[in-house]
């Protein structure tokens, strides 16, 4: 293998594999949508467990878990596509070969190539496959959230459940930025230099978005306010204390 595509596969593992940890490393935790997210959706789960009624909860839940459904299935369809060219024996091979826009390659490194593709897609497809079992899991913490329980009680619950929610929408999130590094991956089919730039393209685009971005500034503005606003009790909580109306006696 080549030296400069020695070079470029180094980048894009590293990238690829050490994104997360290196953004944490960066930033510290600070001015990062990931880290500002976790605390919104800790604040979710204790809004969720001082409603009287969490059946707005259990729709937004839902939601999200039809996109993760959405997305593991497109994930799978490319795969399978990629896998045909693959192992599709040298007729797949030399039709793809054939396209003038990729570089020429031996076909051992073309199948590397493609089997590259193929490890990146993956990965994101156990990713959101993690993530639907997990919201699975959140939602039926929701259903189950004791309504008429302690406030100290509830606070507990929803700490609990937001432990279950932020690793399944990391888990998501995870999945999605999949994507990026899958077209990086793909990048390589054209050469090399193709490929170092758009691992070095993924990775900056990733990195702005998640500090620099429009969204992320929004987002750590939605942190600060609901870190400004207590969680305000609904009528149902009756002097500090939940009880149970009377006709539920």
């Amino acid at each position: 293998m080549p030296i400069l595509d020695i070079l470029a596969l180094g980048l894009f593992v590293f990238a690829w594999l050490f994104y997360e940890p290196l953004l944490r490393r960066l930033g510290q935790g600070k001015n990062l949508i990931n880290t500002d997210m976790t605390v919104i959706r800790r604040r979710w789960m204790t809004e969720m467990a001082v409603r009287e009624v969490a059946l707005l909860d259990g729709q937004l839940l839902g939601h999200a878990i039809n996109s993760a459904s959405f997305f593991a299935s497109s994930n799978l369809i490319l795969i399978a596509a990629a896998a045909g060219v693959l192992f599709g024996g040298d007729a797949a091979l030399k039709s793809v070969e054939g396209l003038k826009v990729l570089a020429e390659t031996t076909p051992v490194m073309f199948q590397i190539k493609l089997g590259l593709v193929l490890l990146t897609l993956a990965r994101g497809l156990l990713d959101f496959i993690w993530a639907l079992r997990q919201m699975n899991y959140c939602l039926a913490a929701i259903g189950a959230t004791p309504m008429w329980a302690p406030p100290a009680v509830l606070a507990e619950y929803a700490e609990a459940a937001g432990g279950i929610l932020n690793p399944a929408l990391s888990a998501f999130n995870a999945g999605v930025r999949g994507y990026y590094f899958a077209l990086a991956a793909a990048a390589w089919l054209l050469g090399p230099i193709a490929f170092l730039t758009a691992s070095i393209g993924a990775l900056v685009l990733l990195v702005w978005r998640q500090r620099r971005s429009r969204a992320s500034v929004a987002v750590r503005k939605v942190r600060q306010i609901l870190e400004r606003q207590p969680v305000v009790h609904g009528p149902h909580m009756r002097n500090g204390a939940q009880e149970p109306p009377e006709d539920r006696i």
